[in-house]
């Protein structure tokens, strides 16, 4: 099979011939559809997930598929199964690292992983949805809308007409723009570095676009929330934009970091006594949301079928796996919402 692979940090990646082996207990063999692509891989190309010493490995965490085979004690999915394939545990047997051979050696992978003609996944890295259930939308719950709307609803205690400032405006951005919509936040402000995020923010119902490269970030939101942001949450890990962001917070105001700084990267809170202020501040990173997939990913598709969100601006460009380093390319450049990689055309 074809499988996107990380053979040397900082480097282009290669698409491989590699090959499958047998199932393990817990294992599932998912022959995979479309892969999203989110900024960890751009931290995994970087070494920044510690995963230098695991070289060659493959690569994805968020997609969709179709179940071809399971390990001893699989209960959970059946063959033919559609499923979502996220990075957060879910329920079933957490099942060792998977094989593989990639010429003639045997190495391992994580236990999800997508971008490769067929994956061998852990159990309790799958979720079962309804076959009719768009490939695209299985792969955003794998990751950017699911952790998304679980911060949204699982973090940050969002009140009706509270003000909320999302930093960041690519995949993860845009729904977090619209979990906050969708629970009357007031005023909805979107913040990025790129002029190209500004008609996506607004369709995704923000109020209020800033573009912290030609607009006085202070005085805009002095104009606007003069008495401060009652939730900020920062996709970017940029710790200079953490600490120029953080300012803004208002006297009981929360923030969620779900962008990851680099290794070694410290924060720096200004004027750190005001985090004392009012009923106290408070920052926190985030861990996907708090996601449970099982609970989680049916709620979500039963608010698309009502026509309660919307997925269509999320999704800006598609590739084909033999593009995959173009596609990073476009992602490294802050232009793109959310990448899909079409892996196969066919379930069958």
């Amino acid at each position: 099979m074809k499988a996107v692979v990380l053979e040397v940090i900082n480097a282009p990646l290669s698409v491989k011939d590699v090959e499958l082996t047998e199932l393990r207990i817990g294992q599932v063999l998912v022959k995979n559809l479309v892969s999203g692509l989110c900024g960890a891989q751009l931290h995994e190309i970087r070494g920044h997930k510690g995963n230098s010493r695991f070289l060659p490995h493959l690569l994805g965490h968020e997609g969709c598929g179709i179940v071809q085979e399971t390990g001893i004690g699989v209960t959970t999915v059946k063959v033919g199964d559609k499923v979502v394939m996220h990075w957060r545990p879910g329920s079933g047997i957490e099942a060792p690292f998977p094989c593989y051979l990639l010429d003639g050696k045997s190495i391992t992978s994580g236990k999800v992983t997508t971008l490769s003609e067929y994956s061998i996944v852990s159990e309790n890295r799958l979720t079962v949805v309804p076959i009719e259930t768009p490939p695209e939308l299985c792969a955003i719950l794998g990751c950017a809308l699911t952790t998304a709307l679980g911060v949204i609803d699982n973090e940050v205690d969002l009140r009706f007409g509270e003000s909320i400032a999302i930093v960041g405006c690519g995949g993860v951005g845009l729904n977090l723009i619209q979990g906050a919509a969708m629970k009357s936040a007031y005023p909805i402000i979107a913040i990025d570095n790129n002029e190209n995020k500004r008609e996506r923010a607004l369709k995704m119902r923000a109020d209020l676009f800033i573009n912290l490269i030609t607009d006085e970030l202070e005085k805009v939101l002095k104009k606007h929330i003069p008495d401060g942001i009652d939730i900020i949450i920062d996709t970017t890990g940029n710790s200079n934009v953490i600490k120029d962001v953080s300012k803004f917070l208002s006297d009981h105001g929360r923030m969620i970091m779900v962008g990851q700084p680099a290794p070694g990267v410290s924060l720096e809170i200004p004027n750190a006594l005001c985090l004392f202020n009012g009923t106290g501040k408070s920052i926190k990173a985030t861990h996907g949301g708090q996601t449970n997939p099982d609970q989680d990913i049916p709620r979500y598709i039963k608010l698309l079928k009502a026509g309660k969100f919307r997925i269509d601006q999320i999704i800006s460009h598609t590739f084909k796996l033999e593009q995959i380093n173009e596609a990073l390319d476009l992602l490294r450049t802050g232009d793109a919402g959310r990448i899909i990689i079409k892996i196969s055309e066919s379930s069958e």
